[in-house]
């Protein structure tokens, strides 16, 4: 039975994040993607070739149907569809700032570009870093181009949507990291194993009323000094080099 034109309505529907937040569910494409979410979020709706369906007969969906390419293409929200479409439940998260006494976790505020934010998770996930904090002015995790940026990095990486301002003010004696123009040399400056970093918006930087509440100011410098280059680098680059620095501190030998 071929999908509906209005289970096709429904799924292209959920491109916007009013229908996403109004029906708590977000779309994900493609096999390793989709494969990587089955098990970490609960799946409602499920669409995929007959090839794909066979090689996995025993996928956990509360609906699923066989489609055909063309019908795959007509409901997919990406330039070139895949063999399969899922539909998920979004994932009720537990905000804890406690964990920043124990990990050390990441915020974002205000990074604005899906495809920044989706990076951002995917290298939090490979450094390690299971929670990231984000101002509600940052893009959506939902939105489709995030899902699809995370590369299934979402199954493990928990993001959390609360005031940064708000956050930060409620940690003791915790460290709290964030990238300057005029801070300290990253690669000189004594760092920890366990806190926060911010990072802040494509073009404005971290906001005033968090820069202010910061209490260890990084740089990533150029190379070599002084020579004329990029005016900055691009936030999703940024957050790989920090967090990178951070971990090859605490790698045992």
């Amino acid at each position: 039975m071929p999908i509906s034109k209005n289970k096709i309505k429904y799924i292209r529907s959920l491109e916007q994040k009013k229908t996403r937040r109004e029906e708590g569910v977000f779309v994900a494409e493609g096999p390793k993607l989709t494969g990587d979410l089955l098990g970490h979020f609960h799946c409602r709706y499920l669409a995929a070739t007959a090839k794909w369906m066979e090689v996995h007969p025993l996928v956990q969906a509360d609906e699923k149907e066989v489609a055909s390419p063309d019908e795959l293409q007509r409901a997919s929200l990406l330039k070139t569809p895949q063999d399969v479409i899922a539909v998920f439940e979004q994932r009720k998260e537990q905000v804890d700032a406690s964990v920043t006494a124990t990990q050390l976790c990441l915020a974002l505020d205000d990074v604005q570009d899906p495809g920044n934010l989706g990076t951002i998770i995917r290298i939090a996930d490979w450094f390690g870093i299971e929670h990231i904090f984000c101002s509600f002015g940052t893009a959506d995790v939902y939105n489709p181009k995030v899902v699809q940026a995370t590369m299934g990095a979402l199954a493990r990486v928990h993001v959390h949507y609360l005031s940064l301002k708000e956050l930060i003010g409620s940690l003791k004696n915790i460290p709290v990291y964030g990238t300057f123009l005029d801070g300290t040399n990253i690669y000189t400056q004594s760092l920890s194993e366990t806190g926060l970093i911010v990072m802040g918006n494509e073009g404005n930087g971290i906001t005033p009323e968090v820069r202010s509440l910061i209490n260890r100011k990084l740089f990533i410098p150029n190379y070599p000094t002084g020579k004329e280059t990029s005016e900055s680098l691009n936030v999703a680059v940024a957050t790989a080099i920090t967090c990178a620095e951070f971990r090859r501190r605490f790698i045992a030998p």
